[in-house]
């Protein structure tokens, strides 16, 4: 599958967005790479198991372009893991444009790549995970994304090192980043209808578009860059910790909540239902195993 997509995708309005449309082609390279990166990385954990690759693509002829990679692994360590990148353009449904900013202006012409990511763990003890970078671009270009941790079993300091990294990342784009972004994502990872939080945070942020596309794109890149730098660190620490079928029962209720959250609030969720993406991409978030 081709990741050029002409530069006319998001409609002559394009040209009076902040950042060109054709520098999907840049982001979607560096989400490629972090990919390939990540799943290396989680790999090394694995004697046995490897990512299997997915690619999928719009058809001809369909009002939506392009498509995507999806590496889905499942192992002794990682019960399920993906890593999806895609790459996609053309009009949204109008229902869906309400929830776009800009499309209404760019009349449903869009352009988006992301990768997106969601580890769900065999030991009870290794946290799930989260991270997502994407680039958006309609009458305006902007980038969001971060990360998040859902443990189980918190421990506070794989806590403390996860916001680090990611406060690490927050520091070299500007000094009150990190706490606008955390609170961010504490507000966003929480379900009211539970009255609590799906895990210990990260940081989320959306429709960054400082007027610099490239300092904004060295922050999405630092934080990328972070996520699989701590990450795999945990994963190290806890995956050997002995575990009983108690502590098992409790991981699968954990991840219900987890569900809840993904189907109902998830933002990416509904986007892939607003694009008619591939469902096996956007649904990957979903574990293998989940009680409620």
């Amino acid at each position: 599958m081709s990741s050029e997509s002409p530069s006319t995708s998001a409609g002559a309005s394009a040209a009076n967005a902040p950042a060109p449309v054709d520098f999907a082609n840049t982001a979607v390279g560096y989400f490629r790479d972090l990919q390939t990166r990540i799943c290396a990385a989680f790999e090394r954990f694995e004697p046995t198991r490897r990512f299997e690759e997915r690619n999928w693509q719009r058809p001809e002829g369909h009002r939506l372009q392009g498509g995507g990679w999806s590496r889905v692994m499942r192992g002794d360590v990682f019960e399920k893991v993906g890593v999806n990148v895609s790459h996609v353009w053309g009009a949204l449904d109008p229902k869906f444009r309400g929830q776009i900013p800009g499309a209404d202006q760019s009349d449903g012409r869009f352009v988006a790549t992301g990768i997106s990511l969601v580890a769900h763990m065999f030991n009870p003890y290794v946290p799930a995970v989260h991270a997502n970078l994407r680039f958006l671009c309609t009458s305006r270009g902007w980038f969001g994304g971060g990360s998040d941790l859902t443990p189980t079993f918190p421990f506070d300091e794989d806590t403390a090192a996860f916001h680090s990294a990611l406060r690490g990342a927050c520091d070299s784009y500007r000094p009150d980043a990190y706490q606008e972004y955390k609170e961010w994502c504490d507000r966003y990872f929480y379900l009211p209808h539970r009255k609590e939080p799906r895990g210990v945070g990260g940081i989320f942020f959306d429709e960054l578009a400082s007027g610099n596309i490239e300092k904004d794109f060295r922050f999405v890149r630092a934080v990328g860059e972070a996520f699989l730098d701590v990450y795999p660190t945990l994963v190290a620490r806890r995956k050997d910790t002995p575990f009983d079928e108690a502590a098992r029962e409790k991981l699968f209720y954990k991840r219900g909540r987890y569900v809840e959250f993904n189907l109902v609030y998830d933002r990416g969720t509904r986007f892939g239902f607003g694009t008619d993406a591939d469902p096996d991409a956007y649904l990957m978030s979903l574990p293998p195993i989940v009680k409620w």
